[in-house]
């Protein structure tokens, strides 16, 4: 199978893991997008959805399904999301589409967190692909000169606003040993308000698609 036939495949294998007649939280991404469309299938087993980026919450109303603010929601069974990178611990990297600061708080309230991935996208050591970082514009400098301290070369992501209004930063040349450590480190750099590494927060599964089928991996 080719990559979109194995994100195809993936997608529809996380609707085993919908909860009927409650709320789903919904990633961001091409992988989301596709489950999105699987969703749309069985709209009218769920409550609606919890939408990760305006991207998502306008695809979900396009196909019908009543999208809730989180503030409204009291409970949340499960997130699904793709990831740019996931390793063994179900540590990952996120924010390909820049949505990850919404991304990391659905995932906080949700549950269970399923990943969807194809087989790309695991990885023994995370950083190939760039850490991004979101900023508040007024501390990009500051902020990419803490990031170069910790070993990283940043890059404005040209032409790009978050929907919350800030900018990111892709973090190039990483070798991510500790991501629980990393997360905190660039958390706690002032600017910042995320960072697409979800490690203190891992996924409970990763749905992987390979030539051989979807694999069901968990960090246990």
């Amino acid at each position: 199978m080719n990559q979109d036939e194995l994100k195809q495949a993936v997608a529809r294998a996380a609707l085993d893991y919908v909860v009927e007649g409650k709320i789903v939280g919904v990633g961001t991404g091409s992988t989301a997008r596709l489950f999105i469309d699987a969703l749309a299938e069985i709209k009218d087993r769920i409550a609606g959805a919890v939408a990760s980026s305006e991207d998502t919450r306008r695809r979900l109303e396009g196909h019908g399904i009543r999208v809730f603010d989180l503030n409204d929601v009291a409970e949340l069974p499960v997130y699904i999301d793709g990831a740019d990178e996931i390793n063994a611990e179900m540590h990952m990297i996120k924010g390909g589409g820049g949505a990850l600061t919404r991304e990391k708080i659905v995932a906080a309230v949700a549950q269970k967190f399923i990943c969807i991935v194809d087989g790309s996208k695991y990885v023994e050591v995370m950083g190939k692909f760039p850490l991004p970082v979101e900023v508040i514009p007024m501390a990009r400098a500051h902020v990419a000169r803490e990031l170069t301290r910790l070993g990283g070369t940043p890059v404005l992501r040209a032409g790009f606003i978050t929907d919350n209004g800030n900018l990111i930063l892709d973090v190039k040349g990483l070798q991510i040993l500790d991501p629980v450590d990393l997360e905190t480190r660039i958390n706690q750099i002032v600017g910042v308000v995320s960072n697409g590494l979800f490690a203190r927060r891992p996924a409970d599964v990763c749905l992987l698609g390979t030539d051989s089928g979807v694999c069901t991996l968990t960090g246990d």
